[in-house]
């Protein structure tokens, strides 16, 4: 009888951890990756760069969330100003949806698209900032696989297309510039 009360527990349990992690609504994710330029900065090559970021998703439907977040990347140059290296930082928020479905077994295939809300900021090699932006709107599109490592923790290997236009002001001259970049990187997610 105690086997039995204890086999019935521990299937009771299962199905309660089960169920509650189908139907978690919030995520977490942190990832990390390179930043590849598609085209120059104001007239600049800017090199292969880096960045960081967090979000966090709320599941509208079973295949369909909502996401919001922050993000850095950084990339250096030598060509925006005369005798000194730039460092050139993309900094914002990201915000729209993301669409999640089985692939193969537990292997999920996402794809997302929304806003961005960056600034770029120019730094020399002392540190000071030389031009900012302020903030405006751009746009990324996106997609890559969930591989689930546990119940609730997941990688998530991604490559997102991003892309800002602004007014970049450096010394005393205004340009109109774009920031555009393919991120690839990987994430790890936590369903909660």
């Amino acid at each position: 009888m105690r086997r039995t009360l204890m086999l019935v527990g521990v299937i009771s349990l299962a199905v309660v951890t089960s169920a509650h992690a189908q139907q978690s609504r919030w995520s977490i994710e942190l990832d990390a990756g390179a930043a590849i330029p598609t085209q120059n900065l104001a007239g600049a090559d800017l090199q292969t760069g880096m960045g960081f970021g967090t979000n966090v998703r709320f599941r509208l439907q079973p295949h369909l969330s909502a996401y919001a977040g922050w993000e850095w990347h950084h990339f250096t140059t030598d060509q925006l100003v005369a005798r000194d290296d730039v460092d050139v930082e993309d900094t914002g928020y990201s915000f729209g949806l993301r669409f999640e479905h089985p692939l193969v077994g537990r292997t999920l295939g996402w794809v997302r698209a929304g806003g961005i809300g960056n600034h770029i900021e120019l730094e020399n090699d002392g540190g000071d900032e030389i031009g900012d932006t302020k903030h405006g709107l751009g746009f990324e599109l996106g997609g890559g696989l969930t591989l689930p490592l546990r119940e609730r923790l997941a990688l998530t290997p991604g490559v997102r297309y991003r892309s800002l236009s602004r007014d970049l002001e450096v010394g005393a001259a205004t340009r109109s510039s774009t920031l555009s970049y393919v991120q690839v990187g990987m994430g790890v997610a936590w369903t909660f």
